[in-house]
């Protein structure tokens, strides 16, 4: 007997019949989807097979409205599927064969399909985490992975007790630093391990075709101080500044409020207690108290604030025991300063134009009468994005800060109406992330230099991770660049951080199990800005089912605790962000001072969290109370 074929004296009399009948022509449905995806399944990894036949399955699922079938057999008091993620056509097959029991007829002996059965989904997923990320430590299920600072290379004693706490894995940006530095990571790294004994595998990610905002023009070379002020502007402490000959290299003290340098050997002749009398860059008298000499410098501290030049005339007052100071010797310079950038802020209604020549950005121009003669300008770092956008398509900069909408293009520059900033303007700097959420780009998956820099991963690293996916092309080239490498083998992670890659999401899946050892990281900071904030806490719980549905392991990545590790103090939202992470096999911490602290916290979130989720199933542990 066929499996949707009933006798039809039951359909008349059981209430389950329809439900039997419904649940077998969905049946029949998934297992021929799978015989229509046989040209994809033959091209996947041997070891993924029964993972994509799953995934087909679910797509199959999903592609319609479940939630009518689920009450269904919700009010039958039968499995409503919505934990099938992981075996969606064995849980298919349970449901079916228990109401055939209950209706007093045989089961039919199953159609044969790649999936296997419902134990083995979960394992799959398990084994696949482990080859990718290395088993997790005995008290955690969910690993941590930590993006390394560059410092890291030369600071054995941070990258130790980063082991020490809780790290399981390393992220190096390729994205900055370079070879050099990256080596002396994974040296660090190793001697960790062995020091230890424990275990960290090494993400290196590839920087991928990001778009960035481009250099800002240098502004003037010009230094200020001031002292602290009380709220009725009395001086509560003078700055402290440090001065010392040009020709002295060392670094400028931390606790400095300022810095700046002295031409010559003028300071030669300053004694500790000497006044440096000047007019600063606006024209008005100002003087620095010497108070104490280390080395060839001189600390001082000034109670009025100032703007100093390179250039201007310093003039040394001593104070003999009479009281009345008198110039000494012959006036001092200033020595050369560090030119800021250029400041530019964009208001809602500005207009900033974007460069396909690599022209240092400049703020607005205007006549003496306030009129506008050039709107703000800066370059970008992929100029064949000219080729793809199009007016009316939204751009965003910075994590999606400023916003804007692309008014007009020629060759040469892109005009962009600023929509989106806060009501006191947003300051545009250089490196910042430019995202064009509507457009349809055709960039290299690989850049020139991520293949570059992809020998150096494919010698160094455990896993890479391949940034800015948006084709399945983009695999396949990484694919074929690993294969000539001689290191197909190695792992895989594709980074999900735009709107195309999620749009494309299952033949992205198909495409990354054709390799043996992969996952997926849902890089929530860029997938948001391109989405939409609204739409990312639903767009992570997709992502995250149909990484399950294909056994695949998943990194929950971007800004996890990022205040903790920034600032040393976590908000209560991204408490409650860290643990939704236990629904991943992995969760990244970005770098910053306190990242130790941040370790420990995470560490200590996803034991607990581990006793009450796993995947979407809540766990019910006994309760205290």
């Amino acid at each position: 007997m066929g499996s949707n074929t009933l006798p039809s004296r039951r359909s008349k009399k059981d209430p389950y019949a329809d439900l039997l009948r419904e649940l077998a022509a969905l049946h029949q449905d998934l297992v021929a989807m799978e015989n229509e995806f046989t040209g994809i399944l033959q091209k996947v990894d041997a070891r993924h097979r029964a993972s994509a036949a799953n995934l087909i399955h679910y797509l199959g699922l999903r592609r319609r409205d479940v939630r009518p079938l689920q009450e269904k057999l919700a009010a039958a008091g039968l499995s409503s599927m919505g934990r099938a993620e992981s075996h969606v056509l064995s849980n298919l097959n349970s449901i079916i064969v228990l109401l055939r029991r209950a209706m007093g007829e045989q089961a039919p002996q199953s159609t044969p399909t790649f999936a296997g059965p419902a134990a083995a989904g979960p394992a799959l997923l398990e084994t696949n985490a482990n080859n990718l990320l290395g088993k997790p430590p005995p008290q955690r299920r969910v690993r941590i992975l930590v993006t390394l600072p560059g410092d890291a290379a030369d600071n054995y004693a941070l990258i130790k007790e980063m082991l020490l706490q809780g790290m399981d894995c390393a992220r190096i940006n390729c994205a900055h630093d370079d070879a050099a530095v990256w080596t002396r990571m994974v040296k660090q790294i190793k001697r960790a391990r062995r020091e230890t004994g424990r275990h960290c595998r090494i993400l290196m990610d590839l920087g991928g075709p990001k778009i960035r905002t481009g250099e800002i023009s240098s502004g003037p070379a010009v230094l200020r101080w001031q002292p602290k002020r009380d709220a009725y502007g009395k001086v509560t402490a003078p700055a402290r500044i440090w001065i010392y000959p040009e020709q002295d290299a060392s670094p400028c003290p931390a606790h400095a409020h300022a810095c700046f340098s002295v031409k010559g050997d003028w300071l030669e002749q300053a004694t500790a207690r000497d006044k440096i009398e000047f007019t600063d860059a606006r024209g008005a008298l100002r003087n620095l108290q010497l108070v104490g000499q280390a080395g060839t410098g001189y600390w001082a501290e000034s109670t009025q604030s100032a703007y100093i030049r390179p250039g201007l005339k310093l003039y040394l007052l001593r104070v003999p025991i009479s009281g009345h100071p008198r110039g000494t010797g012959y006036a001092g310079e200033v020595g050369m300063l560090p030119q800021a950038p250029e400041t530019i802020r964009l208001h809602r209604g500005d207009s900033l134009i974007i460069t396909r020549d690599p022209i240092p950005g400049l703020p607005a121009r205007f006549d003496e009468s306030g009129r506008l003669l050039r709107a703000a300008s800066i370059a970008c770092s992929l100029p064949e994005i000219f080729g793809a956008v199009k007016p009316g398509e939204r751009i965003l900069i910075d994590d999606g800060r400023i916003g804007g909408v692309i008014r007009d293009i020629t060759a040469s520059e892109i005009l962009v109406e600023i929509t989106q900033a806060r009501d006191g303007g947003e300051k545009l700097l250089a490196d910042k992330g430019i995202n064009l959420p509507d457009s349809q780009l055709d960039l290299n998956g690989l850049t020139a230099q991520d293949i570059m820099d992809l020998e150096f991963v494919a010698r160094h690293a455990d896993m890479v991770g391949l940034s800015f996916v948006r084709r399945p092309a983009d695999i396949a080239l990484l694919q074929q660049h690993l294969k000539r490498l001689d290191a197909d083998k190695l792992g895989i992670v594709i980074k999900i951080e735009t709107r195309t890659a999620f749009e494309q999401l299952p033949e992205l899946m198909f495409t990354l199990l054709r390799s043996p050892v992969v996952g997926v990281m849902i890089a929530r900071g860029d997938l948001a800005v391109e989405c939409g904030y609204e739409r990312l806490a639903e767009l992570q719980e997709e992502i995250l089912w149909l990484a399950e549905a294909a056994h695949l392991p998943v990194i929950w990545a971007t800004q996890v605790l990022e205040g903790l590790a920034k600032t040393g103090k976590p908000s209560r939202a991204e408490v409650t962000d860290a643990a939704m992470g236990e629904r991943a096999e992995c969760v990244m911490l970005n770098k910053g001072p306190h990242i130790i602290e941040a370790i420990q916290m995470l560490d200590n979130i996803l034991q607990r969290m581990q006793a009450h989720q796993w995947k979407k199933r809540s766990l019910l542990r006994r309760l205290h109370w």
